[in-house]
């Protein structure tokens, strides 16, 4: 049996399995967990990545091997490969001034244009540029900038401060796409918006092709990676013509898509996936949460509150709830409050109340397919993931809300599977 290995250094944690590389079967995982926090030292990944290949059995009978990971994190290293600064993650907000400096500067049309991507505090250029502007003696020494999965590539290669190579340093298509500075029509870095968020040019990765690979010190093929989302969707085995709905602590709506999107508004995101296509993505902040308050309010666990949920009529007897808990992002409302409406003496149900908490947070979501579908992407069926996806209430309730087929894959780590996938397919080339 071939074995390989893939990586989901997540914001939380770090996740490995060990898989049949031809039947795509676990043959063993492990697990270690992350900081808490929007600043992280990388090295903390890198010691929970050591953890995580040490539970799953090590990495001495797998054959090759690839990491994805969450998307945008700033990791700026300086000309000795030492990680100057804490690296600020996507879900880091102070770039947000940043955000609006670079589209006052470039237009939201022209950044659209050349990266698919309006900023938002969310994206690497950003963060940069708050580098540059708030630690002008950090931004100085920069050499070169990676995103998360990109550096402990680097490290799991045998680089590093004791081996500073800079130009070993790879990435996908995917994770390159969500920097802001790197152009989908292209392949390639968008130099002079890098220069003009950081005020200086740096060594950035190398983008691998779909089957690309690079090798580690023990000879061992090494994938890509990928970001977060386009792993989950090789993971998922997603196609053309799929949408992922992904119903976590927030929301994300993502589909396969065979052409580039453009979307100047900023509500899609015009990512490309790790295959050679593209995956157009919508973010919301309000998803399984949205539940999580209803059934604390109402007093209930979630296998309670399912059941009232489906115990009332489709659309809650006219009660309906705005679920902006904490502002929303798609829409653009970052300072908006959830709101409850259509109260009467008739429909103020403890029934009710469930399932509008299900049919808002599902609309949300069903907002961002709106927007997809908006840009001309073909939408077929939904593949619910994530955590709000076990309940039997939004597994019963999605299809009506998102108006498509919706298939509910079994509990997996998938960026992680996606990763393993990649990693089989290097050693086909």
């Amino acid at each position: 049996m071939t074995l390989v290995m893939g990586v989901d250094s997540s914001t939380q944690s770090c996740k490995v399995v060990i898989t049949d590389a031809t039947t795509g079967a676990v043959v063993r995982e492990g697990r270690a967990v992350h900081p808490a926090g929007t600043s992280v030292d990388p090295e903390a990944w890198w010691i929970a990545l050591r953890e995580a290949i040490s539970a799953a059995g090590g990495l001495d009978d797998v054959a090759a091997w690839a990491i994805g990971g969450q998307q945008h994190g700033m990791v700026a290293l300086d000309a000795d490969g030492r990680v100057i600064r804490d690296a600020l993650l996507w879900n880091d907000t102070r770039s947000a001034g940043a955000a609006n400096d670079l589209i006052a500067e470039f237009g939201a049309d022209e950044l659209a244009r050349r990266t698919g991507l309006v900023p938002v505090a969310s994206f690497t250029i950003t963060k940069l540029r708050w580098l540059r502007d708030n630690e002008p003696d950090n931004a100085a020494r920069v050499a070169a900038v990676a995103l998360p999965h990109d550096w402990l590539t680097w490290r799991l290669r045998g680089f590093g401060p004791d081996n500073p190579v800079l130009d070993e340093l790879v990435t996908d298509r995917s994770d390159a796409s969500g920097t802001g500075y790197w152009d989908p029509a292209t392949g390639g870095y968008d130099r002079a918006l890098l220069e003009a968020a950081l005020g200086h040019d740096a060594v950035l990765p190398r983008v691998l092709d779909a089957d690309g690979f690079v090798t580690d010190a023990a000879g061992r093929r090494v994938g890509g990676g990928a970001g977060d989302n386009a792993g989950a969707a090789l993971g998922l085995g997603a196609r053309a013509g799929d949408v992922v709905v992904s119903i976590g602590t927030s929301g994300t709506v993502f589909a396969v898509s065979d052409e580039r999107t453009i979307d100047p508004s900023g509500t899609v995101a015009g990512f490309a996936d790790c295959t050679g296509r593209f995956l157009p993505l919508v973010a919301t902040l309000n998803a399984a949460r949205v539940l999580d308050a209803i059934a604390r309010l109402l007093g209930v666990d979630h296998g309670e509150l399912s059941r009232l949920a489906l115990a009332a009529e489709p659309g809650a007897g006219g009660l309906t709830l705005v679920p902006y808990f904490e502002g929303e992002r798609t829409p653009n409302l970052p300072d908006a409050t959830a709101s409850l409406t259509g109260m009467t003496l008739a429909s103020t149900t403890r029934e009710n109340l469930a399932r509008a908490a299900v049919e808002g947070m599902l609309s949300g979501l069903g907002a961002g397919l709106e927007a997809l579908r908006a840009l001309g992407v073909p939408l077929e069926r939904a593949l619910l993931i994530g955590g709000g996806a076990q309940s039997e209430a939004v597994r019963r309730i999605a299809p009506l809300v998102l108006g498509l087929p919706v298939e509910l894959p079994q509990p997996g780590e998938y960026v992680a599977l996606g990763a393993a996938r990649q990693a089989a397919a290097v050693l086909a080339v």
